[in-house]
């Protein structure tokens, strides 16, 4: 049966329209970069070994933001702020546009460890969804979304989740949200008060043809509606995994975009949709995981 349905993957591969990248390089070293966001035409994105948030304005690369021991891991537009995760510090900080710390969060209203806080994406209310993914673990099934609301509460709205990380809205109005450790995405449906419900599956990873052992990190919605699933790999296995997939609303891979380093596990694209930035890591050994940014053309 396991074989029938890698035949089966592996015909659905075969059938999608693939290719490398041929990409620029916007920053030659970027210490893991991730979470990007574009804001007022730049690009922002968190650089987890740099402890820091990084600006490129089309020319330049500069510090918007620092926080030693942060370990940030993305941030998230909320209203006229951002929304910092600090994977390594388990905390959730809010900054201004011109980087000042307005606010940090170490639990959220009952009292509950903001443990991995790894990504996030806007509520479009003012306040923001984020991902606490658990310890850097396989075991602990302990990941959960938390709801910062525009009001400054912050509120769990989803638990039991295997590492969750990358989360989106869709153009249904669902929220999805990757599990890495489950090599999944699933989705939930938003209630009118941010509580979420209707826990569904999107896609399993290796039934789009991807080996089993590779995680969906970072997913975004791509500017034609479609989803876009960055790709990260455990140390030490065979390959890398410099892939971004843009998977359309029926979980059909459309296109694989390819960038020359072992791991991407996240993106963001351009204001006029014409490109993707994708952040990529080369040195996954250890500290300070070096990396690129990358802006790749859409097809």
């Amino acid at each position: 049966m396991r074989s029938f349905l890698a035949i089966l993957a592996m015909l659905a591969v075969s059938t999608a329209a693939y290719g490398k990248a041929d990409p620029q390089v916007i920053n030659p070293r970027a210490l893991f970069p991730e979470g990007p966001v574009m804001s007022d035409g730049k690009l922002l994105y968190a650089e987890y070994a740099g402890q820091a948030v990084t600006v490129w304005d089309g020319k330049t690369n500069s510090q918007l933001w620092k926080q030693d021991g942060c370990g940030p891991s993305a941030i998230v537009p909320m209203g006229d702020n951002f929304g910092i995760t600090c994977y390594d510090s388990a905390q959730l900080v809010v900054i201004s546009k011109d980087g000042k710390t307005l606010k940090s969060y170490s639990q959220d209203d009952a009292g509950g460890a903001l443990t991995g806080a790894n990504d996030g994406t806007p509520d479009g209310k003012g306040g923001a969804y984020f991902t606490l993914s658990g310890p850097w673990e396989s075991g602990p099934i302990v990941g959960r979304v938390v709801h910062l609301t525009v009001e400054g509460k912050l509120i769990e709205v989803a638990d039991d989740l295997h590492y969750a990380n990358g989360i989106t809205k869709g153009k249904d109005g669902r929220l999805y949200v990757n599990e890495s450790e489950a090599g999944r995405v699933i989705s939930f449906k938003i209630d009118s008060d941010g509580s979420l419900s209707d826990r569904r599956l999107f896609i399993r990873l290796y039934q789009t043809g991807e080996a089993p052992d590779v995680y969906p990190d970072g997913i975004k919605l791509g500017p034609n509606g479609n989803f876009y699933v960055g790709e990260y790999r455990q140390l030490g296995l065979v390959g890398g995994a410099g892939n971004i997939l843009e998977i359309t609303p029926d979980g059909k891979v459309k296109q694989k975009y390819t960038v020359p380093s072992a791991a991407s596990p996240n993106m963001t694209f351009s204001d006029d949709g014409k490109t993707m930035y994708v952040m990529a890591v080369d040195n996954m050994a250890g500290a300070p995981y070096e990396g690129k940014v990358y802006a790749v053309t859409l097809k």
